[in-house]
């Protein structure tokens, strides 16, 4: 097939400038003389113009020129199966390269959207980034809230341990008002007239004792359920706090899938990683210290149960002790009725003012 451009008049033009200069026509030399145009395509024309000009010396051919004109023939075809794999090789490459050109763009397109995702990814990283100080700031708080209650959980035992002590005492105090009342029963049995004349202070005395001693119980009453609100209190601070941590880790671990997504672009990501997971394991430890404070205020809490028992049995035990005065100072009295009035009005008078003074301090304990 002629290509664009070559005409048989030009093939004509550039054999005859070929014959004039005295080389001989071939189809190289006619192309080199054209500088362009197919192998094939001047092969044919020159067959052609030498067909239309006839043999010069009539019917006889020359050995030499049918050599020549079995090569160019060979020549040509060589040249035709030559131009046909070329431009079949030119349509094979210009498909791999139309491929190529395919897979550039749609690579380029990826990378495109790779960079968007690269830097969307990083405002995320960003804004994860803020929400992490932000948690962070928050953790501190809640850490410094909870050494402020543990602090407070340490000061509460003190305090119970003080009531404790104070308890102790006013337990030996009972002993000793039990002391004082079996001394009070063997004197009078000793030495009974001796006793009446003083029996009545004495019974004020220990009226007076009692009525602090039941003041005491009263004011430690008031301060256990003081110490049991304070500790309902704390372990409503305990639970907003444990809260807010379970929170945080639930932050925590909605942090995991972004990191996860954001492991293959940066560096920088898994850093990220290593500190939230130290984050979670300070908040695991946090959450310990939470449950060891727990167990504490439980522990508290069942303190201050067994001192209400303890201070309940102490003021039964005290109202036992005032029901027993008042028997033994009717027994007293009953057995010094006789032939003294003035000694049966003192004992009925001193009856009494024990059974007034045990009621007072019956309803007190009450």
């Amino acid at each position: 097939m002629a290509r664009s451009g070559i005409y048989k008049s030009e093939v004509l033009r550039a054999r005859n400038k070929l014959l004039a200069t005295g080389r001989h026509p071939s189809i190289d030399a006619v192309r080199e003389e054209l500088g362009t145009g197919s192998k094939s395509t001047i092969h044919r024309y020159l067959k052609e113009i030498g067909e239309e000009e006839g043999p010069a010396t009539g019917n006889r051919v020359g050995v030499s020129e049918a050599i020549q004109d079995l090569v160019g023939r060979l020549a040509a075809r060589v040249n035709e199966e030559a131009e046909e794999r070329v431009m079949s090789a030119q349509a094979r490459h210009a498909e791999q390269l139309t491929q190529h050109q395919q897979a550039a763009a749609a690579l380029k397109a990826e990378a495109q959207s790779t960079r968007e995702q690269l830097g969307q990814h990083q405002r995320l990283l960003n804004d994860e980034k803020t929400a992490h100080g932000k948690t962070s700031e928050a953790l501190r708080s809640k850490t410094l809230e909870c050494t402020q209650l543990a602090q407070q959980v340490v000061d509460l035992q003190e305090r119970i341990a003080a009531e404790e002590r104070h308890r102790h005492s006013l337990e030996e105090k009972h002993q000793h008002a039990r002391q004082a009342i079996e001394h009070f029963r063997q004197s009078v049995k000793e030495q009974r007239d001796q006793d009446l004349r003083k029996h009545e202070q004495q019974v004020q005395y220990l009226q007076a004792e009692l009525r602090t001693v039941n003041d005491a119980l009263t004011h430690k009453q008031q301060e256990a359920v003081h110490t049991l609100q304070e500790n309902a209190r704390l372990l409503g601070d305990l639970s907003r706090a444990q809260g807010d941590l379970h929170r945080i880790h639930e932050e925590m671990r909605g942090l995991r899938p972004l990191k996860d997504e954001l492991g293959f672009a940066q560096r920088r990501i898994e850093e990220l990683g290593r500190r939230l997971v130290e984050q979670e394991a300070a908040v695991l430890r946090l959450h310990t210290e939470n449950e060891q404070l727990k167990v504490n205020a439980d522990r508290l809490l069942t303190t201050n149960q067994q001192l209400e028992v303890a201070l309940a049995t102490a003021s039964s035990s005290a109202t036992a002790q005032e029901q027993v005065m008042a028997r033994v100072l009717e027994r007293l009295s009953a057995t010094a009725r006789g032939p003294e009035p003035a000694d049966n009005i003192t004992d009925q008078v001193a009856a009494g003012t024990v059974k007034r003074a045990s009621k007072r301090a019956t309803e007190t304990g009450a």
